[in-house]
């Protein structure tokens, strides 16, 4: 009774404070590595580059034992070929919980379990099991009292939707219309997440030229080469922004809402076959440090700007075991030694911060205000500048004139990445000022106006052209770490209490 008392409100205290708290980037550990490092010289090499999210392909023990005390969020996973066996046994997946999930919580920090991977793809037969593998072993995690701090989910390759541009009318495959229907319900009931793999990379090389590489790699894209919904005219500064999009409106197209996306998947291959020019390194470096970057800026999507993309890199290590096409073996981006095979930022940890300064980056009155958005494009994308506060409704949306909305992302810049050798230029449209721009609410960053350096919250709900800030078609703020340490807590209180009162 004592502890039905006191977890109710503590439940009740995570749901009130399911709030973006900020993104992450995390990486794939794949297993089809020869000459694997160790356990601990994996750990060793995550904590060098503060690595904080893992997703494992499978639950290796001693992966599982190596990350013991760490910290790092583990996510666990259920092979394709274990789909089928946890569908038809509930003792088989309560069994697969006590083995690789219990018995290592909490001093292993596991959050999630990824049942499969792509099985609606790559396994149908399965597919007919997967809703009750997912329902087994959350009931398994209900009956270890863990379904509050571990969640399932299961990762969809973005083929199970045909037309994922323009994202407006996407749907997902109508053939997987009662398999998505019963795996979107189960996630609402168990305020789980859509897992999806994205890669820009496989997009790119179908779309016959349709779409411009820069694109793919979250370059800056010229006037001419702007990519926009026709109905929403949500302007799309990489691909990626769009294939999660896309996976928005098709959960929406069924009529769910509230439901989260985690990108489980994404990256880029630094070496493929003849027929695969578009593999190799500089393409890799730059779609890795900029999506990094993109994903760090703590913003979504444009249907949902203030619902960061939580984000796993593939992957760690270069698979050389994987079969198909050479750049299958390629994707990673550290070599066995721990060495980088590209130039890039492995410190995940936070996202960059902001420095205070007195003087600010705002867009220059005379310039040709034609070139404005092609500045915040960049500086809200690729830039990695948080611009949630220039979206509507939000304190720095007024005036809505493009030089207004300029100053405000030019600034946000600036005041990042002047440290490192940021310049305030913009391709001449920008210019510096000891006037501090700030505005009745609205705060720049660098002014001595704001405690927080002008870092501005996120939009509580998602942007529509028509409606500015609204919460009737996808809305939530969704971020699960605080709930999950405060959930920790209670479950260690609570386990104490019980304890007292067994030995009493």
């Amino acid at each position: 009774m004592v502890a039905t008392t006191w977890l109710q409100p503590a439940l009740l205290f995570c749901v009130i404070f399911f709030k973006v708290a900020g993104a992450f980037v995390g990486v794939n550990i794949g297993s089809g590595v020869s000459n694997m490092p160790l356990p601990l010289d994996i750990v060793a090499i995550l904590r060098v580059h503060k690595i904080t999210h893992v997703r494992l392909f499978d639950a290796d023990p001693r992966m599982l034992s190596a990350l013991s005390n760490t910290g790092i969020e583990v996510m666990v996973s259920i092979r394709n070929d274990e789909v089928q066996r946890m569908g038809e046994s509930p003792s088989s997946a309560a069994e697969w919980v006590a083995k690789n999930v219990a018995a290592y919580v909490p001093s292993t920090n596991i959050t999630a379990v990824a049942v499969g991977s792509e099985v609606l793809s790559v396994n149908p037969n399965a597919s007919l099991l997967l809703v009750s593998a997912m329902t087994h072993l959350y009931r398994a995690l209900v009956a270890s009292n863990l379904n509050h701090l571990v969640k399932v989910s299961t990762p969809q390759s973005m083929d199970i939707i045909p037309q994922p541009f323009p994202p407006s009318t996407a749907t997902f495959n109508s053939t997987w219309n009662s398999t998505m229907l019963q795996i979107l319900q189960f996630l609402r009931d168990t305020n789980s997440f859509y897992m999806v793999n994205a890669h820009p990379y496989i997009n790119y090389v179908t779309s016959n030229g349709i779409f411009p590489l820069d694109y793919a790699l979250y370059k800056p894209l010229s006037r001419a080469n702007q990519v926009v919904d026709p109905n929403t005219l949500f302007h799309y500064s990489g691909m990626l922004d769009a294939m999660v999009d896309a996976v928005y409106f098709s959960i929406a197209a069924l009529n769910f809402s509230a439901i989260p996306i985690i990108v489980t998947e994404t990256g880029w291959p630094w070496l493929g076959g003849p027929n695969e020019p578009d593999a190799n390194t500089a393409n890799a470096e730059a779609y890795i440090n900029n999506m990094v970057s993109r994903i760090l800026n703590n913003s979504g999507p444009p249907s949902q700007p203030s619902v960061p993309i939580n984000t796993y890199i593939y992957e760690l290590f270069n698979e050389d075991k994987r079969p198909g096409f050479i750049s299958e073996k390629y994707w990673g981006v550290l070599f066995n030694n721990g060495s980088a095979v590209y130039d890039l930022n492995l410190d995940f940890s936070t996202s960059l911060s902001i420095n205070s300064s007195s003087r600010f980056c705002i867009a220059r009155p005379d310039a040709n205000q034609s070139l404005f958005q092609n500045g915040i494009d960049w500086a809200c994308g690729p830039g990695g500048a948080n611009c949630s506060a220039i979206q509507p409704g939000q304190p720095c949306y007024l005036p809505n004139t493009l030089q207004n909305h300029a100053s405000y992302a030019y600034n946000q810049y600036y005041q990042m990445m002047q440290s490192s050798g940021g310049s305030c230029d913009f391709g001449g449209t920008a210019s510096l000022t000891n006037n501090d721009p700030s505005y009745g609410s609205c705060i720049f960053a660098g002014s001595s106006n704001s405690s927080t350096g002008g870092i501005s919250p996120p939009s509580p709900g998602p942007r529509s052209p028509t409606s500015g800030s609204s919460r009737n078609r996808f809305g939530f703020g969704f971020e699960f770490g605080f709930c999950r340490v405060y959930m920790k807590l209670v479950a260690m209180l609570l386990f104490h209490v019980n304890l007292r009162i067994f030995v009493v």
